[in-house]
């Protein structure tokens, strides 16, 4: 899991800024943004890879890979 990093970039208004939060991928080490902050398992694919990635924690953003949906049959 790697910690990500936080952005300030300023809006259109002066009185108000907005952060944008990038990690990189803990598969090929392609950047992940996320322009609100994550929520806890919030599922993201890396556009780099393709692999989906689920946020473990928020404070600081780690992602590990998804876990595989198993299909359910009915027990």
């Amino acid at each position: 899991m790697i910690p990500a990093t936080t952005t300030q970039s300023p809006t259109q208004t002066a009185t108000h800024s907005t952060a944008s939060t990038s990690c990189t991928c803990p598969e090929c080490e392609g950047a992940i943004r996320f322009d609100r902050p994550p929520l806890r398992s919030q599922v993201v694919r890396c556009t780099s890879c393709g692999v989906e990635l689920e946020v473990v924690n928020t404070a600081p953003v780690e992602l590990a890979l998804a876990p595989e949906v198993e299909e359910d049959w009915g027990e």
